[in-house]
């Protein structure tokens, strides 16, 4: 436990340290919110900013899952992560507060861009429903904060990580429903949406944030909140479910990848080397 608290202190004094980071990760966002909000100024949409940015807040808690989890790979290279593993302590231990760091810092800047929402008008009629809203963050970036360190364990490589999260994460983001309804997608791109972790988790977020629980399957498809699948509707709770699953598959599949890693074969590219 002393490991797992160790480190995710230390990630998280880095993330707070970095504080051009940290404003750009909360602007950005309402830029996106400003230029994609005319979009869901449609007859079926209630509410297009608080709509838009509950899954904006869905989609950053996700990248910055991703993102995060290259502090890992940058671990692996200064050989920092070499050390850690020479103390007599787990590596499951060692993955757990890399895990968790990162799951932590993604919450924490959707909770910012949450707070900053309230500024522009987001508005809800039941403290438990910031409650449930919080709670669905942490859930979130536990899911992508797995997924993020399963990737970081397999590349390596800074380069390489920075490389395929991008080509992994810009589509997953495009065809979730955080920017566009998935209705307004080519039918491909609908269909592929299916496969999409991220998908379900905008569906399920903004369903708790705009509260909206209580409406009928129909109701939730006329709003964008449920996906329909052939004649099957996928409902918010179903997906939470679908996400919790590939939350323990990544979960499975990073702890795997950490536990397996040779760290000492890990040393400093060519370029890093010259850059340092």
């Amino acid at each position: 436990m002393r490991t797992i608290i160790a480190l995710w202190q230390r990630n998280m004094k880095e993330f707070l340290r970095d504080k051009t980071r940290v404003i750009f990760s909360v602007v950005f966002p309402f830029f996106f919110i400003y230029v994609f909000s005319a979009i869901f100024k449609n007859e079926f949409i209630e509410n297009p900013i608080q709509y838009m940015l509950a899954g904006i807040i869905a989609a950053t808690v996700f990248e910055s899952s991703i993102r995060v989890s290259s502090s890992t790979i940058d671990d692996m290279v200064s050989g920092f992560m070499k050390e850690v593993l020479v103390s007599p302590v787990s590596r499951i231990s060692v993955a757990a507060g890399q895990f968790l760091s990162s799951a932590t810092i993604s919450t924490v800047q959707g909770l910012i861009i949450l707070i900053g929402g309230f500024v522009i008008g987001y508005r809800v009629t039941s403290p438990l429903t910031i409650f449930y809203v919080l709670l669905s963050l942490v859930f979130i970036g536990i899911v992508f904060s797995g997924f993020g360190l399963f990737l970081a364990t397999i590349t390596k490589s800074t380069q390489t990580f920075q490389v395929i999260s991008m080509a992994i994460t810009m589509p997953m983001v495009f065809i979730s429903g955080a920017y566009i309804p998935l209705s307004l997608l080519p039918r491909t791109l609908e269909v592929i949406s299916y496969f999409n972790p991220l998908a379900y988790a905008v569906a399920f977020f903004r369903t708790l944030s705009l509260e909206k629980a209580n409406l009928t399957n129909a109701e939730l498809l006329a709003e964008e909140l449920a996906i329909k699948i052939g004649n099957f509707v996928v409902t918010p709770m179903l997906s939470m479910i679908i996400l919790l699953v590939f939350g323990l598959l990544f979960l499975t599949l990073s702890t795997m990848s950490f536990v397996r890693a040779d760290f000492s074969k890990i040393n400093r590219s060519k370029a890093d080397l010259i850059e340092w």
